[in-house]
């Protein structure tokens, strides 16, 4: 079987816009939310959320800050819902970052792109909606549809940079990220691409995904006068996740073609398991069964032992019954090894990005294998009973590891995992 590395990044996080300075945001302890202020929430229960950093008037320039007109026309960027505009940015950051140019028609044909999000343009629903209802039918724009559907964030970079490839999306709710970039490697393992452009996007903080998620009451509404604490796996005090935006691409390529052509590679993708709770429209099985199995396919299908895993990039959303379930299952699965891993949830700094997570958090495994430093879990300062483990609480950790499972989960009972390597 092919083997398949990571050889590009590309990242639009609540820390920051780029991977380098997310990453840095994020080793050094520092959160990515704070309170809405682009809407009304003053009828909302839940007024935090983990946002993009963007320019304005003001402050038009500064580290980490957005600028969509870097990556889209403002005349195309009326065309697209904002998920799609992130996907952009983070797939361009990516193919740089890699050094990747398809310049041939068979490089072009061997090169695809898989980009999927959870939700995807739901802020273009709400709002074509409102204009339907108060305008009528010849106000709706013939860009609504393709400005909205997922796979569209896929089209554009495929257009963009001339890919032909396969032209794909997921659509797993929180585990579109990691599965996006498992299919992308299989993809490539089975001799479909030599290179994938891989992640996910979302971008669903507006009045309508705020309450849709605040009625399910999956929400933390105890921290909107402390929004950087509001989102605290393991922790005693956790009430629910934080909304996130934003955006996670890689490059993953076949190794030997990565080599022939001197790329630098992150880390090779080892690993993928999938698996379904067959349980609950929203609520993981209390035995853990589908994050326990998923981690198991990944582990089998690297073809190593559990004890060879050192890191766990956790799904960790600061839930109280999806952060219990998963000790659950780690614990099932790892035994004793369990309490000699390091874990933690880096959705503690930056929300839950929803479709785009999975991506972000592998972007952040890769990172931590480059440079030997594992993410902390951010305000977890009384961990809840059972979660024993070592979760990196508050502080980053120097530690160097060759071996990393990140875990994803999503509505419906859906779950992967990824296991990454140092090569």
């Amino acid at each position: 079987m092919r083997r398949v590395v990571i050889t590009g990044v590309g990242a639009v996080t609540p820390l920051g816009n780029g991977h380098e300075v997310s990453w840095k945001r994020l080793i050094n302890n520092q959160s990515g939310i704070n309170a809405i202020t682009s809407f009304d929430v003053s009828d909302l229960p839940a007024k935090v959320a983990g946002q993009i950093p963007l320019t304005t008037p003001e402050t038009p320039e500064g580290e980490g800050l957005f600028d969509a007109e870097q990556y889209v026309p403002l005349k195309d960027q009326r065309k697209m819902d904002k998920f799609i505009v992130f996907a952009i940015a983070a797939a361009n950051q990516a193919i740089k970052d890699s050094g990747w140019v398809a310049n041939s028609e068979e490089d072009q044909e061997r090169t695809g792109v898989i980009i999927g999000s959870g939700i995807g343009g739901l802020m273009q629903i709400h709002d074509t909606t409102l204009v339907l209802k108060e305008q009528g039918t010849r106000r709706v724009s013939p860009f609504f549809i393709p400005s909205s559907l997922i796979n569209l964030a896929s089209g554009h970079v495929s257009i963009q940079h001339g890919f032909k490839g396969p032209n794909h999306a997921v659509v797993t709710a929180c585990a579109t990220g990691a599965h996006a970039i498992g299919d992308a490697a299989r993809m490539i393992q089975f001799g479909d691409a030599d290179v994938m452009v891989a992640g996910g996007s979302e971008a669903a903080i507006c009045r309508i995904g705020m309450s849709g998620f605040a009625a399910a009451r999956a929400l933390s509404t105890s921290f909107n006068d402390t929004p950087e604490k509001a989102s605290r796996p393991w922790d005693k005090d956790r009430d629910g996740f934080v909304m996130g935006e934003g955006a996670g691409i890689v490059v993953v390529e076949e190794l030997e073609h990565a080599k022939k052509r001197g790329a630098k590679i992150y880390a090779e993708i080892i690993g993928y398991g999938l698996s379904g709770d067959a349980h609950h429209v929203t609520a993981p099985a209390a035995d853990g069964d589908g994050a326990f199995r998923a981690m198991r396919s990944a582990i089998k299908n690297a073809k190593i032992n559990a004890e060879e895993i050192q890191y766990v990039n956790a799904h960790g959303t600061s839930t109280p019954l999806g952060d219990a379930v998963e000790v659950v299952a780690m614990k099932r699965l790892f035994g004793d090894h369990a309490y000699k891993l390091a874990i933690s949830s880096t959705k503690s700094a930056i929300g839950h990005l929803l479709g785009a997570g999975g991506s972000v958090e592998a972007i952040f495994c890769a990172l931590a294998l480059r440079d030997n430093v594992l993410p902390p879990t951010l305000n977890l300062d009384n961990p809840s009973e059972g979660c024993d483990l070592d979760f990196i609480p508050n502080q980053a950790r120097a530690q160097k590891v060759d071996t990393i499972i990140s875990n994803s989960f999503g509505f419906g009972g859906t779950n992967a995992s990824l296991i990454f390597r140092r090569v």
